[in-house]
Formats: C-alpha cells, sequence, structure tokens
C-alpha cells in the first residue's frame, strides 16, 4: 500500500523529493508558486556525496553528461598571490570521483525530465499555498520545499525561525569566455569567485557590502587581478543576478512533525527539505547538495518503513539529515564571516595553515 504526498516548491529539493517518491510509488501532487520552472541562475556545485544520491534517485547520468569536473582552485588575494589550494584533490581521491559543477538550468532540466518519464505526477503552478492545514490534512504527507520563505515552515513550525541578513550583497553571473583561473579572491570586506561552469563559459559571483548596485560593483574590483575586471567589463550587466545574502535562524529543532500529538489520523504529517529547512549562506557551495540529499534521504526513509511506518521514517529522515545539514549550514555562514572581514591580515595568516 502506498499513499499520498504534496510537495510545496518546485526547485531542485522539491523535484528531487517528487522523484524519489514517485519511483516508491507515491501518487505525487507538487505545487510551484510560480507559473513554470525557475531555470535562471549559474552554477551549482554537486559533492560525491550528492552525486551518489542523484544514482539512486535515477538522474545521476543525466547530470554527469552536461556537468563539467572541479579538480583545481586556490584562494588568491587581490593582486594574485595564492594563499591556499582548495581541497579539491583530497575529496577526490577520498571519494573516487570529482567535484562537479553544473548550470543550475541544466540540472533543474535533467529533474524536470526525469519525473516526466516517470509519470504519474500531477503537477500545478501559480499555486501560492494559503491554507497549509487543509493542504496536510488531504494528503498522507505534505513536504515543505519552498525555500528560506517557507509558507509550510512559518505554519507548521512557527515563526521563531525566519531569514536573517547577514550584511552582504551577492552579484552572479556568467562570462562567455574561459578562466584559467579558478576559486576565490579574498579582499577586504568583499570577495569573487570564479569556476568553470561548461566549456567556454566561466561561473562568476561576487560578495560585496550590503546595497552594493550594479553600478558600483566594477569599482570596487577594477585593481584587482586578471580576469575579474575583464569578467565585469565584458559581461553585460543587464544578466547579471542580485540578492541580499541571508540564512534561516535560529536552527530548527526539528525538520518534520509526523503526525502524532494531536494531529489526529493520517493528517498532520510534514517534513522540510532544503532551504525550507536550513537556508544558508554560499560559502560551501553545499546549497544544492543537502537539497538533494535531504530529498533522496526522506524518499529513502518512507520506501524502508513504508506506508503504515510514516512517523517512524520521518523521525527516522530527521535524524539522518538534521544535524548534518546544520553544521554545514553553520560552517558556511561562520565561513563567509571569516572571509568577509575587514582585517584581512589575520585571515590571510589562516588560510595559509588551510590543508590542500
Amino acid at each position: 500500500m502506498t499513499g499520498s504526498a504534496v510537495v510545496v516548491g518546485a526547485g531542485v529539493g522539491g523535484l528531487a523529493v517528487a522523484i524519489g517518491l514517485r519511483r516508491a510509488g507515491w501518487r505525487v501532487t507538487l505545487l510551484e508558486r510560480r507559473t513554470e520552472l525557475e531555470r535562471y541562475g549559474t552554477a551549482f556545485a554537486l559533492h560525491p556525496t550528492a552525486q551518489d544520491a542523484l544514482d539512486r534517485l535515477g538522474v545521476g547520468a543525466a547530470v554527469r553528461r552536461r556537468a563539467v569536473p572541479y579538480r583545481c582552485a586556490q584562494v588568491r588575494t587581490p593582486d594574485g598571490r595564492v594563499l591556499a589550494q582548495l581541497p579539491l584533490e583530497r575529496v577526490e581521491r577520498k571519494a573516487g570521483r570529482p567535484e562537479l559543477l553544473i548550470s543550475r538550468p541544466y540540472l533543474i532540466d535533467a529533474l524536470a525530465d526525469e519525473l516526466d518519464a516517470l509519470g504519474g505526477v500531477t503537477v500545478a503552478f501559480g499555486e501560492n499555498v494559503a491554507d497549509v492545514a487543509a493542504l496536510s490534512a488531504e494528503h498522507d504527507l505534505l513536504v515543505g520545499a519552498d525555500g528560506l520563505r517557507s509558507a509550510v515552515r512559518a505554519a507548521r513550525f512557527g515563526a521563531d525561525s525566519g531569514p536573517r541578513k547577514v550584511g552582504s550583497t551577492a552579484w552572479i553571473g556568467i562570462a562567455d569566455f574561459a578562466s584559467s583561473v579558478h576559486g576565490e579572491t579574498w579582499g577586504k570586506g568583499r570577495f569573487f569567485g570564479l569556476t568553470p561552469v561548461e566549456p567556454g563559459r566561466t561561473n562568476w559571483y561576487a560578495a560585496v557590502p550590503e546595497g552594493t548596485t550594479a553600478v558600483e560593483l566594477p569599482d570596487l574590483f577594477e585593481d584587482w587581478h586578471d580576469p575579474i575586471p575583464r569578467i565585469l567589463a565584458e559581461t553585460d550587466p543587464t544578466s547579471w543576478l542580485c540578492y541580499e545574502m541571508r540564512h534561516l535562524s535560529p536552527a530548527l529543532p526539528t525538520f518534520v512533525h509526523d503526525g502524532r500529538g494531536g494531529s489526529g489520523g493520517h493528517g498532520g504529517r510534514v517534513a522540510l527539505v532544503g532551504d525550507a529547512a536550513h537556508a544558508m549562506t554560499p560559502n560551501l557551495g553545499q546549497g544544492a547538495c543537502t537539497a538533494v540529499l535531504d530529498a533522496e534521504a526522506l524518499a529513502r526513509a518512507v520506501v524502508q518503513h513504508g506506508h503504515t511506518g510514516l512517523p517512524d521514517a520521518l523521525r527516522a529522515y530527521d535524524r539522518e539529515r538534521r544535524r548534518s545539514a546544520q553544521r554545514v549550514a553553520f560552517a558556511s555562514r561562520s565561513l563567509h564571516r571569516f572571509v568577509s572581514t575587514e582585517h584581512t591580515r589575520l585571515r590571510d595568516a589562516a588560510a595559509r595553515l588551510l590543508p590542500g
């Protein structure tokens, strides 16, 4: 016997959990407030553990066809001096496969194509979920995959945890030329990153003081090492994306409600995945990875415990993912503070001690 699930949010986490539940034979409804899948964006990093999860969801091969390996990157000062090597070779040696980078639209398309191929999933766009309690009562399981400002989290887990600013604005884009320089450059109160994303193109991102505009951005990096000024000069500012960096705080005491304690029947069983559960700063490049790991772990727990064991499945998912994801979120926030500090001499000295 299988169940019925409604997934709110059709980003990486929502699509992935819908795939996992549908593969388990569940009836799945996917609700998205936008009028179509959100295919904008630049590069996502995929750690080998997330690649393994994508393999278990049946989309690993499709993702690898569009991804590029990330094998060599450094931390630099604005004048180009190398402070440290990023531990990419160590990651590859340990896992037996490299970290990958993939354009966000390609990852979304791979997940959406798999969902289409599975069939039997009702997808509704333009759905702003207002009555979360009623939606939960209609299904065996409600999954909140609706991002940092999650309506599901606010309705079912309270308003104590919410978006918190970190004092930085992020600008991101893609340059239509390849760079031989990859990694991050750390300046005073700001930093700039460069990664591959696909042949002949370079993904870039900049974290600058909150409120920095597109007009002001090039001036902050005009005397930094090549190709940073060139990237900002030769890419169209209208193609740049901007957002105020935020994280979820305080950390949630649980990612699930198992339906016990007053909900009655099968209603009230709720799980959060991805940013809805643990939104983090992008400094470790783990946002997409944690969303995929959440989604696959939730679906796997549901399969292992069966429809009648759904409360146990939710608790198993929470045990597997909550502390791990929250450690990553805390580490990412701490790294942001470290990297964006005004006290660069101490930071740079510490960076030189980092293992490669």
